[in-house]
């Protein structure tokens, strides 16, 4: 299998995103991620799209902030964010709630 950059795996979340699993959702997430592999992308969802750029978003409703290559191994099903968020390694600010479902509203693999 290729090796993608983290960039790579978070703007695939425009193809990968499944509107009917996020019917009537209207949010902004922020990812904030260090290291290497690090940058900030702004995921907005709504309107049956998910639109995905750099920066940073003014009012997120929930903000993930994890090392770069980390993140990257939790989008490829390498490692578990759930575990990695009770390890501390992975941190969530905002809707809690949303950061349980997201996962759901992309296509994996």
């Amino acid at each position: 299998m290729a090796e993608y950059t983290v960039k790579e795996l978070i703007f695939n979340h425009e193809k990968a995103f499944m509107p009917e699993k996020a019917a009537g959702l209207e949010a902004v997430v922020q990812y904030h991620l260090t290291g290497d592999e690090g940058g900030d992308y702004i995921i907005t969802l709504g309107g049956d799209k998910c639109k995905v750029e750099e920066g940073v978003a003014e009012n997120p409703v929930m903000t993930m902030t994890a090392d770069g290559k980390y993140f990257g191994d939790v989008l490829l099903g390498k490692a578990d964010g759930m575990k990695g968020f009770m390890e501390g390694k992975l941190k969530l600010a905002g809707d809690l709630n949303l950061a349980m479902k997201l996962t759901s509203f992309f296509k994996m693999g």
